[in-house]
């Protein structure tokens, strides 16, 4: 008997006070359901509504084992293609899909990818602090528990918290991020001065500028950064500068990561092809799932390009699982961004507090283990999803103000 599509449901969960969106995708096999990532967090109830509405019609009766046919038939099914909304809503069903067929061969989904080629996956976690004593002392942290790779940021992306304009802004300016972008390259080039001389080099560092500084003041940054040996440096051009890199690319020799943004192989083809990047960034729901997102892998490692998944705390434990998942089987594996999610006999505690409404949420999660994070090895993407536990935390729908980044003329800024 053919498996096919029985329901789809859309379950919204905050249980860490960030909009999560899982997909459970249920067939007519006794039992057998999938679950995936859908999560846009500043934007959940547009991304359920185009499940609920539009998707879940669509496919229901379908054959849930016909993967990419399905991925083309929601792509193209609304007319016009791409963008956060409709990829990160594909995104949920695919990797349900995936999760569906991991477990009807009994397989963990890196098997269906060909199999490990490593047993664990090194990560890179993220330190922060008031000022470069408890950066230091953060990194160590991390360090003490075998991580060898640490982004360095010191006080964010350069900007405060949302709040009232400076005293150096206009006359009713309004409430924002406010950021001085030379100030945040002045102080960063003597954060990782320190750095380097209290740590020193054996830990590889990373930065993200987060796509807030001009073409010209991200050539002149990254070339200030050169003799710090950074690991790489990650989004320095906005997406939409993105014809700027070939001169980023030709005036520095630091390791560039690019794409947290993209959602389009347009955004990423001539990067990876002109060898212009040397990491890949993208956030798998927003690409569209594992179907897009192993195929930008296979793609990029013909040109030497490493992947660096996208894995904040802003995406569900099912995406995490994926990228893990991609990351034992992928030949050109980079590193893999990890926002902590560890069953607490592995938090970092001093760091990040526990963890248990998350655990309780999301049974199953990838374990950290000295500097690694590995796979459970159950069928699918290995991770489960309790719905009662689920309910207790609801997601929010006020407004985004992190995202409302200003520079000190009080003009809106790429966040």
């Amino acid at each position: 008997m053919p498996t096919l599509i029985s329901d789809i449901k859309v379950i919204a969960t905050a249980p860490e006070g960030i909009n999560l969106l899982v997909v459970k995708v249920e067939t007519n096999q006794p039992g057998l359901v999938g679950y995936g990532c859908a999560t846009f967090a500043y934007r959940h109830l547009a991304v359920k509504c185009l499940i609920e509405e539009y998707l879940r019609p669509l496919l229901i009766g379908r054959d849930a084992e016909a993967i990419e046919e399905l991925w083309q038939l929601m792509h193209q099914n609304a007319y016009w293609r791409n963008g956060p909304i409709e990829n990160n809503a594909i995104s949920g069903i695919d990797m349900a899909l995936w999760d569906i067929k991991g477990r009807m061969a009994g397989m963990p989904l890196y098997q269906l990818f060909g199999g490990k080629c490593r047993e664990g996956v090194p990560i890179y976690r993220h330190a922060d602090g008031r000022d470069i004593g408890e950066l230091c002392a953060n990194i160590q942290k991390y360090l003490d528990l075998g991580i060898t790779h640490v982004r360095c940021q010191n006080g964010g992306y350069g900007g405060g918290g949302f709040g009232d304009a400076p005293a150096r802004t206009p006359e009713r300016a309004p409430k924002g991020v406010y950021l001085d972008p030379h100030k945040y390259m002045r102080d960063t080039v003597k954060m990782f001065e320190e750095v380097r001389r209290r740590i020193g080099f054996e830990v590889e560092l990373v930065h993200d500028v987060h796509e807030r500084l001009k073409p010209v003041d991200a050539i002149r940054f990254a070339r200030q950064l050169e003799p710090f040996e950074l690991f790489f440096l990650e989004d320095a051009i906005a997406l939409e500068d993105g014809d700027w890199l070939r001169q980023l690319r030709d005036k520095t020799t630091i390791p560039l990561a690019q794409g947290e943004l993209f959602n389009h192989p347009f955004e990423w083809r001539t990067l990876i092809t002109e060898r212009l990047i040397d990491f890949v960034r993208v956030h798998l729901s927003q690409v569209g799932g594992i179907t897009p997102a192993r195929k930008l892998q296979i793609f990029a490692e013909q040109f030497g390009v490493r992947t660096a998944w996208h894995g904040p705390g802003d995406m569900s434990p099912m995406a995490h699982a994926a990228n893990i998942h991609i990351d034992l089987a992928a030949r050109n594996f980079g590193v893999q961004e990890w926002s902590g999610i560890e069953p607490p006999n592995f938090v970092i505690q001093a760091l990040n507090g526990p963890r248990g409404a998350l655990l309780d949420v999301f049974p199953g999660l990838p374990e950290f283990r000295q500097g690694h994070v590995y796979a459970n090895d159950r069928p699918g993407l290995g991770v489960e999803l309790d719905e009662r536990e689920a309910a207790k935390y609801p997601c929010s729908s006020g407004v985004t103000t992190w995202t409302q980044t200003r520079l000190m003329d009080g003009s809106l800024q790429t966040p």
